[in-house]
C-alpha cells in the first residue's frame, strides 16, 4: 500500500546523493525551499477552488514532495526524518482528539473546540516554556489577514473582544475617519499606520460576522478581475485601448459588467 511513498523517499535520496544526484537538488536547504513550499500550498488551494480533482492529485503530490525534500535535508543533518514527521503529526492528532482516541466526552462543538485550543496551548507552552502570552506561537510569516484573525481569536478567548458586532461597525467608522485625518495631514507614515488599523478592525468585523476575511478578499479579487477583463474586452472590440477611454465610459462599462456577469 505504501510502495509509492517509499519510492518517493528513495527518489529523494538519489536526488540528494553527493556523487550522482541532481546539482540543483543538492544546492537546496531549508531556507531556499521556502518559496516552493508556499507556492505549492497555494496551487493546492487553487485546484480545490476550481474543483479540478485531477489537478488536485498532482498538486498534493507537489506539496508532498516539499515535505519529503525538507525531511531528507533534516535526515542528512541528523535532525529527524520523514518517519519522525509522520509520527509527530500522528501523536498530535491523537492528543487533540481524545473524544475519538480516548474516553473523553464533549457535550457540543464548543466544548470540543475548547479542548482543542487547550491542547494547542499546552503544546505552545512546551515549545516556549518561558512565555505566558496567549499570542505566542503564531507564525510571523503568515499572510497578514490570516495572522490578524488568529491574533484576534486568541485575544477573544482571553475575554478581550466586543461581545457583539454593533460596536465593531462603529470602530470601523472611527478608523476610517482617522485614515482621512492622516491623509489630510500628508504624513505618509501616519497614513500607513491608520490604514493598517483600518484593515485590522475590518478583520475583526469579519470575525464577528462569521466571515473568513482571507476567503472574502479572494472572492472580491476574483470578482474585480472578471469585471475588469470584461471592460478590456469591450474596449478592445471598439478598436481602442483602455488609455483612450474617459473614466466615465469605463465606469459605465463597469456597471454593465456587474449586470452581464451576474446572469
Amino acid at each position: 500500500m505504501l510502495n509509492n511513498t517509499q519510492q518517493l523517499l528513495d527518489l529523494m535520496v538519489q536526488l540528494r546523493d553527493p556523487k550522482q544526484g541532481c546539482p540543483w537538488d543538492l544546492k537546496q536547504d531549508f531556507t531556499t525551499l521556502i518559496p516552493y513550499v508556499i507556492e505549492e500550498a497555494y496551487e493546492v488551494v487553487d485546484a480545490i477552488e476550481r474543483n479540478d480533482y485531477d489537478d488536485l492529485r498532482g498538486e498534493l503530490g507537489d506539496l508532498l514532495l516539499q515535505v519529503v525534500f525538507q525531511a531528507q535535508i533534516a535526515k542528512e543533518r541528523g535532525l529527524f526524518d520523514f518517519e519522525d514527521v509522520a509520527g509527530s503529526i500522528s501523536n498530535k492528532l491523537i492528543r487533540r482528539h481524545p473524544h475519538v482516541f480516548a474516553d473523553a466526552v464533549f457535550a457540543d462543538d464548543e466544548q470540543r473546540h475548547q479542548a482543542w485550543e487547550h491542547a494547542k496551548a499546552l503544546e505552545r507552552q512546551e515549545k516556549q516554556p518561558d512565555t505566558s502570552s496567549a499570542l505566542s506561537g503564531i507564525a510571523a510569516s503568515l499572510p497578514a489577514l490570516m495572522a490578524a484573525e488568529k491574533i484576534q481569536d486568541r485575544a477573544a478567548r482571553q475575554g478581550f473582544d466586543w461581545p457583539e458586532a454593533e460596536p465593531v461597525f462603529a470602530k470601523v467608522e472611527e478608523e476610517l475617519d482617522e485614515v482621512r485625518g492622516a491623509w489630510e495631514s500628508g504624513d505618509l507614515a501616519h497614513i500607513q499606520e491608520e490604514i493598517g488599523d483600518l484593515l485590522f478592525v475590518a478583520v475583526n468585523l469579519a470575525r464577528h460576522l462569521k466571515v473568513n476575511p482571507e476567503v472574502a478578499l479572494k472572492q472580491s479579487i476574483q470578482k474585480f478581475t472578471k469585471r475588469f477583463q470584461y471592460i478590456e474586452q469591450q474596449v478592445a472590440v471598439s478598436g481602442r485601448g483602455m488609455a483612450d477611454c474617459e473614466l466615465a465610459e469605463l465606469d459605465a462599462l463597469w456597471d454593465e459588467a456587474k449586470v452581464v456577469l451576474a446572469k
